[in-house]
């Protein structure tokens, strides 16, 4: 089930929503937990077992850690947090990684790999990292152990965010697990950060979306350059509608609960530079790495040899968190280097530019990568960037055809992908009547056009369930 369905808009996320209210406030997290559980079982019946496992096993380890600790137990307490890090990563390797492994040692030595074929669980990439977070936490004395069971399952398998993220650490709902307080306003606000979020995956990500379907699908080695970087424009832009949207509907789902997840787009296509454009892209990923790994690693601290040292191992660490293939290790290897060579020296080089050239160099470099990131093929990717370059001539009557086809929509995803509608509404006369009754029919709009082509189409395919 996936939030931009039939099913999940007009019948499970109503359904949940009215007796989430009916029911007397000690009994929400219960539910939550039985109706997150259901929610995911009706998309993955085989691995709801796996999520039971790491929800049950941080539980244990977040006890463990906090009574060993209350008994003076320090070594015992390592042996905890250890316990949860091998299980958890444990599982995550076998799940995402053991066929990508036993492939290559198949081709690099010559033996015959007869292991049969692991389906990768959805969300099994971000509800892992959502549990070990609160047991390193835990340990760290940066939270407190949970001593429900019932609220703590409900925090790992929250349906707003279990399939997709964003990843959500303890220490950010830790209060509200047991003692929100739902309102009106935060509902209000919620809807229509779910109503926004919907728009921009069903009505923006899915539409570009076919045109790098039509794309990818031709001939890199005969692809003129101006189509080749329609393609890829169109990808980057589906894929920013597409997660940011599914974020947007997460955090407002959310809301409606009473919980208040941190953002996790900032609109990175404003950035100036690749520093920038991962401050403001996928948050919640670039935190949790920097808290977990790249800090306890020794982060600016130390050598210069040893912060670049760091940079490249947290790199190449995002990259094959994203999938077990070639080509998000190199993808995460290519940010590394970038952001290495960003704080060696060209951060100020960059700042001697003016901001179109920075914002050119940010966004240029960002195309690129969504090469490496779109083909798991690396001979296909290179192809794909010889294009671009101009390998296959400049244009056909293809380009002009797409160009003329898409071109107001790529004009409309690059002003929506910026600030400037919410500057926009934010200049509107003050009138709060006249700005809530332009905001509910806009959001209303956004919900019948959604509708109508949830009802009426067949390609509407989520970017982010495959990490």
């Amino acid at each position: 089930m996936v939030f931009s369905s039939i099913l999940f808009l007009y019948q499970f996320l109503p359904g949940v929503l009215l007796l989430y209210y009916l029911l007397p406030r000690r009994s929400r997290n219960g539910f939550l937990l039985l109706a997150s559980l259901f929610f995911y079982s009706w998309g993955e019946p085989r691995y709801i077992l796996i999520m039971v496992i790491s929800t049950v096993l941080d539980y244990s380890c977040g006890r463990g850690i906090h009574f060993a600790r209350e008994k003076g137990k320090e070594g015992a307490a390592k042996g905890w947090l250890l316990l949860s890090l091998f299980g958890n990563l444990g599982m995550l390797g076998f799940f995402k990684y053991s066929g990508f492994l036993a492939q290559n040692l198949s081709a690099l030595t010559g033996w015959e790999n007869t292991l049969p074929a692991v389906a990768l669980p959805i969300g099994i990439s971000f509800y892992t990292f959502q549990t070990l977070s609160y047991t390193i936490d835990v340990y760290r004395k940066e939270t407190q152990m949970q001593p429900s069971n019932i609220s703590f399952g409900a925090y790992v398998t929250l349906f707003p965010q279990l399939i997709a993220g964003p990843i959500v650490r303890y220490t950010t709902v830790a209060w509200e697990m047991d003692h929100r307080r739902e309102n009106w306003e935060d509902f209000s606000v919620g809807i229509a950060r779910f109503f926004l979020g919907l728009g921009k995956k069903v009505l923006l990500a899915n539409n570009i979306g076919l045109l790098w379907k039509a794309v990818s699908a031709q001939n890199p080695e005969i692809l003129p350059g101006v189509t080749a970087w329609l393609g890829i424009l169109a990808f980057g832009f589906q894929i920013y509608f597409d997660f940011s949207g599914y974020s947007d509907m997460a955090i407002g789902m959310g809301q409606m609960l009473g919980f208040h997840f941190l953002e996790n787009f900032n609109y990175p296509y404003m950035a100036l530079s690749i520093t920038e454009f991962w401050r403001r892209w996928h948050i919640s990923l670039g935190t949790w790495f920097r808290e977990y790994v790249y800090i306890p690693l020794g982060g600016n601290r130390g050598s210069r040899f040893r912060q670049m040292r760091n940079i490249l191992l947290v790199w190449a660490l995002t990259g094959i968190w994203h999938g077990a293939s070639w080509n998000f290790l190199l993808w995460g290897l290519y940010f590394g280097l970038i952001l290495m060579g960003e704080k060696l020296f060209l951060l100020r080089w960059l700042e001697t530019w003016p901001k179109f050239g920075r914002r050119v160099y940010t966004l240029t470099l960002v195309a690129f990568s969504w090469v490496i990131f779109a083909f798991e093929e690396v001979a296909q990717g290179a192809a794909y960037v010889q294009a671009m370059l101009g390998k296959g001539g400049f244009a056909d009557g293809t380009s002009l055809y797409l160009l003329q086809s898409y071109g107001l929509l790529l004009v409309l995803l690059a002003v929506g992908s910026t600030d400037l509608p919410a500057k926009l509404f934010q200049r509107m006369p003050q009138n709060s009547r006249t700005r809530e009754a332009l905001a509910s029919g806009l959001l209303l709009l956004v919900l019948g056009l959604s509708t109508a082509y949830l009802v009426d189409q067949s390609y509407n395919p989520f970017l982010y369930f495959r990490f």
